[in-house]
């Protein structure tokens, strides 16, 4: 509302201004007057026009063109005072002149947009804050979105800052919402819940970021870029992302690696009540689960299937893919060597 009523007093004072500038050229005639009202009624109309084509171009797209046309000038400057020592015609110097501000100008312009990541100095990567704030900024990936735990970790108040959603990963959520096939159109429902949920919490702090990287085209790749841009942390549950993230120097919050360090820790000996569920992989084993999903190996409890029993641990194997703990019935040996599916 407060954009179109600028824009409404924008074209105000712009029929103002032609009626005053008709007013004066015309010799204080009333109808080049009036014929300058109209001239900056549309001048007004034409420029608004422009500025809602330009909404999409990014601050720092456009801060970096500013300064490559800068650059461009200066660059130019110094040519035609070079070029100023040769003898020549007063006409092919400020040819000369006005061919080096056009073309240094535009390479100028070209090359601070294609590296604009590289400028440090432009006021759009300044970010003033308190020395006594800290606002860590943390970027939330698809996968995080739908996996839907990021609403119960953020409510325990263990991560602070504000979590940025940046507009490509919304888009792609909303394309797998679109989705032809049931599964992906559902996930991606889910998630666009989730981040609604997300959005109304007044206690967590939910972004929208434009900013998107056009000449890149995979998102795992625009979000790593956005991180190092931003200075963030980039909360995820991919196992690939992860891994890339880290190797160029992004700190990487994982939800399942904290699943997994808040797992119980059981030792070799204690004793636990599971229920066995299916069999092992191995011969005459049997496969139990805990409450948050850990994997219980029992030997020789095949024949046990859907019965609950008391166990005892022999070891416990920590993978990637999770904690595996193997057990025996009270009073087996425990059998050495291959774990179980």
């Amino acid at each position: 509302m407060t954009v179109i009523f600028i824009r409404l007093f924008f074209v105000f004072l712009g029929s103002i201004v032609g009626y005053y500038v008709g007013w004066l050229i015309g010799d204080f005639s009333r109808i080049y007057a009036l014929a300058g009202t109209g001239v900056g009624f549309f001048g007004a109309l034409l420029v608004i026009l422009i500025e809602m084509k330009l909404k999409k171009l990014s601050v720092r797209n456009l801060s970096a063109a500013v300064f490559g046309l800068i650059f461009g000038f200066f660059m130019a400057w110094l040519m035609t005072l070079v070029i100023r020592l040769i003898p020549m015609d007063e006409k092919i110097y400020s040819a000369l002149n006005i061919i080096f501000i056009l073309v240094f100008c535009y390479l100028g312009m070209v090359i601070a947009i294609r590296g604009k990541d590289e400028f440090n100095l432009i006021i759009p990567y300044v970010r003033f804050s308190r020395q006594e704030q800290k606002d860590e900024i943390i970027i939330l990936d698809t996968s995080v979105i739908i996996d839907g735990r990021i609403i119960d970790i953020a409510d325990t108040r263990f991560i602070e800052g504000r979590f940025i959603v940046p507009r490509f990963v919304l888009r792609e959520l909303q394309q797998v919402a679109d989705s032809q096939d049931a599964l992906k159109r559902n996930r991606g429902r889910r998630g666009l819940d989730i981040l609604n949920r997300l959005q109304k919490d007044t206690r967590i702090g939910v972004r929208i970021h434009d900013e998107d990287f056009t000449e890149v085209k995979d998102v795992d790749a625009k979000i790593i870029k956005l991180a190092k841009l931003l200075n963030a942390k980039v909360i995820t549950n991919d196992f690939n992302l992860n891994k890339i993230a880290e190797l160029q120097g992004v700190v990487v919050l994982n939800i399942n690696d904290l699943a997994n360090a808040l797992k119980p820790v059981v030792l070799p000996g204690e004793q636990m009540t599971v229920r066995i569920t299916k069999e092992g992989k191995e011969y005459n084993q049997g496969v139990a689960y805990l409450d948050d999903g850990t994997m219980v190996v029992i030997d020789n409890a095949r024949h046990l299937i859907g019965q609950t029993l008391n166990v005892v641990v022999t070891s416990v194997l920590q993978t990637s893919a999770g904690r595996m703990i193997f057990a025996n019935r009270p009073g087996e040996n425990p059998r050495r060597g291959r774990p179980g599916r």
